[in-house]
């Protein structure tokens, strides 16, 4: 008989693997569980000093600038590209190279000083600096005081870390502090397990800067930035920096809700007679073209007549001359692009206004350069406040936008309208002498999208802005070459050379909705003659203009191209009420 074999029974290992992972299980939630409560409850107590890179950094707004302030004794030098950063447009900081000038300028002042000197104008008077502006490794530093003098900007110095907190008059900063009976930590990020960067003791303040993730955005006593539990900061108060003493705004036009009605007086090589000028209701400036830009050096010729002055008085007009470049772009560029020549032209012109007692300037610089903008905004920023304190009326003449480098683009309408008090579009011209095909002098349509891109897309406030009218029009020929091409000359007329015209040749105009104007024409020798003209219908379209934009009012070009009737037109559509 054969022995059976007895197997010995099976191990069972499902129960032990599920307890195996069930204590993995366990473990790793326990681990987890850990790092939950070590993450939010368990601060870091690490210490981290920020490296700045810098000796004395520069806080702004609550953001580390790029560069660093040096010190001379207790005073503070900021490098020139950050205050032009922190300032932008609020107060113009510029540096000449080649005279190592600076230059600020405010609505009311023109500082001038260079660097290494203690000498310094403020507008063209000797004023006297503590502190140089100095050079260092290619950085122009210039002293606090004069900055905040024009600006009223501040700072403070964290003496313990060097760190410098800028603050801008009128800026409100939200101030706290620290409610911990021991000590608040300021992190370098917005959670407990941020490093710390800056411990601060119960009662101290610090500055609340804005809110990140549940925590505030803090600056400490000792200048560190970094993040501050809720819990730990109340609310103490509100920080503000004092704003500088300003002067009394200057009041361009002092006759309340009267709209300016100025027109140019063109002036040759011989003033006007005055005898054979006749009424011109309702016009209450004149501005006669009688400065020019000669030298490069910044020389002006003037061609002022005190007897021209004395009529436009008696007659209760103001007197605004002209100054030109004389469309010359390098003489232009050379006038403009120093301290000392535009001082020079700046000088001038204050002297010939009080010589010929004007109580304006009006600016007429054309054909310049398009690397000329920021030199030609400069010029006015630092006339502009000077001429102001003498109670001149400050404008510029500038030409409908386009892309024409020397005639538009040069043109920084945003920058110019925020210093002069007004400025004068020339809307004329849309077809100029030596255009290639015939067209109006200034049609409706185009006129009105001239004033709409100046008003929307550079900022110029409507009561700023006046609207050139032109008082000529153009005798447009067209004469048919044997190629078959045609050629178009034009010559251009004054009002009562067309009507005169038009009764020679019995011809009867033809209103043209599409360009808001009388249009005649008519065939001599061959050519065919056309004319856009410019009358009572196109000057009283032109103010309705002035009126539904409430502009400041117009100029018109010029006034020997008038018919008399044209000043009742204008003036009763300025005066017109809705």
């Amino acid at each position: 008989m054969q022995a059976r074999m007895i197997k010995p029974p099976r191990r069972r290992r499902g129960n032990g693997f599920v307890r195996f992972m069930l204590t993995v299980m366990f473990i790793t939630a326990a681990v987890a569980a850990g790092y939950w409560v070590w993450l939010n409850y368990i601060p870091n107590t690490e210490m981290k000093v920020p490296e700045y890179g810098y000796t004395n950094p520069v806080v702004y707004q609550g953001d580390l600038l790029e560069g660093q302030a040096i010190l001379e004794g207790q005073q503070i030098k900021l490098p020139l590209e950050l205050l032009q950063e922190v300032f932008a447009d609020k107060l113009p900081i510029r540096y000449e190279a080649d005279s190592e000038s600076i230059i600020m300028t405010t609505g009311d002042r023109v500082l001038h000083m260079k660097t290494e000197a203690l000498t310094a104008t403020l507008n063209q008077k000797p004023f006297e600096l503590a502190f140089a502006a100095e050079k260092q490794d290619d950085q122009i530093y210039i002293p606090l005081t004069p900055v905040e003098e024009l600006s009223g900007l501040t700072a403070d110095l964290a003496e313990a870390t060097g760190i410098v907190t800028l603050l801008m008059p009128g800026q409100a900063v939200q101030r706290g502090q620290a409610v911990m009976e021991d000590v608040t930590a300021i992190r370098e990020e917005p959670t407990i397990r941020a490093a710390i960067v800056e411990k601060v003791k119960g009662g101290d303040g610090v500055r609340i800067w804005g809110e990140a993730e549940g925590w505030y955005r803090v600056q400490g006593p000792a200048g560190h930035l970094g993040y501050a539990d809720k819990s730990d900061i109340i609310f103490t108060g509100v920080e503000e920096a004092e704003a500088p003493k300003q002067e009394e705004p200057f009041i361009a036009w002092k006759v309340l809700g009267e709209k300016i009605n100025l027109t140019w007086e063109a002036v040759y090589s011989r003033q006007p007679d005055t005898s054979k000028i006749g009424d011109m209701p309702g016009v209450n400036v004149v501005s006669p073209t009688w400065m020019e830009l000669v030298e490069g050096d910044g020389t002006i010729r003037m061609k002022g007549d005190k007897n021209y002055v004395a009529w436009a008085h008696n007659r209760g007009m103001q007197v605004w001359g002209l100054f030109a470049n004389g469309f010359d772009p390098d003489l232009t560029t050379e006038a403009l692009q120093s301290y000392t020549t535009r001082s020079r032209m700046v000088k001038q012109l204050l002297s010939y206004a009080k010589l010929y007692n004007l109580q304006g300037i009006n600016i007429d610089f054309e054909n310049v350069y398009t690397r000329d903008k920021e030199n030609l905004v400069q010029f006015v920023r630092e006339f502009t406040p000077l001429a102001h304190e003498q109670n001149l009326v400050v404008s510029i003449d500038v030409t409908p936008k386009s892309n024409s480098e020397m005639w538009s683009v040069f043109l920084d309408r945003a920058a110019l309208g925020q210093t002069v008090d007004y400025m004068m579009l020339m809307a004329y011209d849309e077809h100029w002498g030596s255009s290639p095909v015939a067209g109006s002098v200034a049609s409706l349509p185009w006129v009105e999208r001239s004033v709409t891109r100046i008003l929307e897309e550079d900022g110029v406030p409507p009561r700023k802005l006046l609207l050139g009218l032109p008082l000529y029009t153009r005798i447009w020929t067209e004469t048919k070459q044997k190629d078959g091409t045609v050629k178009v000359t034009s010559k251009a007329i004054g009002m009562e050379a067309a009507e005169e015209l038009i009764r020679e040749k019995k011809l009867k105009p033809v209103f043209q909705p599409d360009t808001g104007q009388n249009y005649v024409e008519y065939k001599e020798d061959g050519a065919l003659n056309r004319i856009w003209l410019e009358d009572e219908t196109s000057m009283a379209a032109r103010i309705a203009l002035v009126r539904k934009y409430d502009l400041g009012g117009v100029a018109s070009w010029q006034r020997s191209f008038q018919k008399p009737a044209i000043w009742s037109t204008i003036e009763e559509g300025l005066n017109k009420r809705p």
